[in-house]
């Protein structure tokens, strides 16, 4: 009876039943039971997992742009703003992950419950696909600036960027909150992501996953035909141009990455959706082989939060500089205090020697 109560409490889909006289049939039903918990903690667990990989990374970068005051550089801004945009999407996911763990019912039948977290990882994901067009572009304009442009994109554009991404993710995902569900309807009710409605659903992810996929394509593509001209034009001038094509191959690469990335994370999204609104089936007979895909899309979405900083901010031997400046940091900030003290007058008190310090210490613990 114990596991029973468990079992019920977790509130599984599968009903339990013991009777004293049915002992067999009692047994034959926490074994199918068993089963189920197996499955949900199979995918559960995962995703757990990696929401926690996710934060640790993108708390990582935050807190390596911050302390080594390396926002004054409009890429840095984007970059930043995209591990907010990874860790909002990865704290979403943990959410939605633990409500799949404890209660799966409502995420398969959907309820009242679901919408609050199923908004924010929309707002999440779609600030996070606008985010990485936004850097797509700002690399571009950074590349063709030199070429026939005169517009430089500074830091204000930056912000700016990061404002307009946010207001719109966070008027896009709020429209389930605002009425824009299916809590009142069955008709048109989503089978894999209950209760947002399917024309919601198309009307968010169709457009966003293309615009996720294509326009970095086209951003990256431009930029490594920029500079494969320029290796072309230096060639022709008798210059060396080694610098133009480890540029070339190096962006090449990237590009690659990065693409892929936002097409193994994105389309079997814009594949669920489709099958979503071209579905005639219930909840119970498309259980659970459809809701093992939805579960390993959101694995798919989270380790694109899990990429991104590797891709963008992670790279080994920056970060290995930016540590060990952080490191050296409280040091250099406690031997300008010395130098203070030793240029000023020479009857400091100990006050004032201990003012110096606390000043240093405190600008220590601060920054890093």
């Amino acid at each position: 009876m114990a596991l029973s109560e468990l079992l019920r409490h977790l509130k599984f889909p599968i009903q339990i039943h013991s009777s004293p006289g049915e002992q067999g049939g009692s047994n034959a039903h926490i074994v199918r039971s068993l089963r189920e918990y197996g499955m949900i903690l199979a995918l559960g667990i995962p995703q757990v997992t990696i929401n926690i990989a996710s934060v640790i990374f993108n708390c990582t970068v935050i807190f390596t742009r911050i302390a080594t005051k390396d926002l004054h550089k409009p890429i840095s801004i984007l970059f930043c703003n995209l591990a907010f945009s990874d860790l909002f999407t990865s704290f979403s996911g943990f959410w939605i992950s633990m409500l799949f763990i404890t209660n799966p019912d409502i995420t398969i039948f959907g309820s009242k419950d679901m919408l609050a977290p199923y908004a924010f990882y929309t707002i999440s994901i779609l600030s996070t696909i606008y985010n990485l067009v936004s850097i797509g572009i700002e690399r571009y304009l950074a590349v063709a600036e030199s070429m026939r442009t005169r517009f430089r994109v500074a830091r204000n554009h930056s912000i700016a960027a990061v404002f307009i991404n946010w207001v719109l993710a966070f008027f896009l995902g709020c429209l389930p909150l605002m009425g824009w569900n299916c809590l009142s309807m069955g008709k048109n009710i989503s089978v894999l992501y209950s209760p947002f409605c399917i024309d919601y659903l198309i009307f968010i992810a169709i457009p966003n996953v293309v615009v996720a996929v294509l326009i970095p394509l086209f951003t990256y593509l431009r930029i490594i035909i920029i500079l494969r001209k320029r290796k072309l034009r230096m060639k022709a001038c008798g210059q060396a141009a080694g610098t133009y094509k480890s540029a070339e191959i190096q962006v090449a690469r990237t590009s690659i990455f990065i693409w892929l990335l936002a097409l193994i994370s994105y389309a079997p999204v814009f594949a669920a959706v489709i099958f979503d609104a071209t579905n005639k089936q219930c909840h119970t007979d498309l259980y659970p082989g459809v809701y093992i895909f939805r579960n390993c899309t959101a694995m798919l979405i989270t380790m694109n939060c899990l990429g991104n900083p590797i891709i963008y901010s992670l790279k080994a031997k920056t970060l290995r500089a930016k540590l060990k400046a952080l490191k050296s940091f409280p040091l250099a900030l406690l031997q300008s205090g010395a130098r203070e003290l030793l240029h000023s007058d020479k009857n400091n008190s100990i006050s004032h020697i201990y003012f110096v310090f606390g000043n240093r210490l405190l600008l220590g613990l601060l920054c890093c």
